[in-house]
């Protein structure tokens, strides 16, 4: 079982967040009850569009930044 675990949501406004965990069920229920976060509470419901699995916490934060910085097509794109 992976360590952490970066993953991409799609908002309802289409928009899309990207976060790190430790324990994706447990994160994604908190996003979708409104607690994880002000920026996805105000743009219930959410959806996981992607999980990546990774090997420690820093490589989670690491990846979490990349995709931060790419430009929205690119995250798109790597939505598949």
């Amino acid at each position: 079982m992976p360590e952490a675990w970066v993953y991409v949501l799609r908002c309802r406004d289409g928009s899309l967040y990207t976060g790190w965990t430790v324990d994706l069920e447990r994160r994604l229920a908190r996003h979708r009850a409104g607690i994880a976060s002000r920026y996805t509470a105000s743009r219930l419901p959410v959806e996981l569009e992607l999980a990546l699995p990774m090997p420690d916490r820093t490589a989670a934060r690491r990846e979490e930044a990349r995709i931060k910085r790419l430009p929205r097509e690119a995250k798109l794109a790597l939505l598949g």
